[in-house]
């Protein structure tokens, strides 16, 4: 299956959660709220797209297994 450029965002968009999740189990060091403030509307965007991002990963997931 060809990826398109979305499809290349949501996996960096993913993998950039993964590792501010990562530095917040390993360290206690929250990346995210660092570079754009404690739950700000902007930090809390960035969230919100990492959610959408993983849930949007899973249906990439299941079209790659279909092929």
């Amino acid at each position: 299956m060809k990826m398109n450029v979305f499809d290349y965002i949501v996996i960096a968009l993913v993998v950039i959660g993964a590792i501010n999740w990562g530095l917040i189990g390993f360290f206690r060091f929250d990346l995210v709220n660092v570079i754009f403030g404690d739950l700000t509307l902007l930090s809390r965007i960035i969230y919100a797209l990492v959610g959408l991002g993983g849930l949007y990963m899973l249906s990439f997931y299941m079209r790659n297994q279909e092929a």
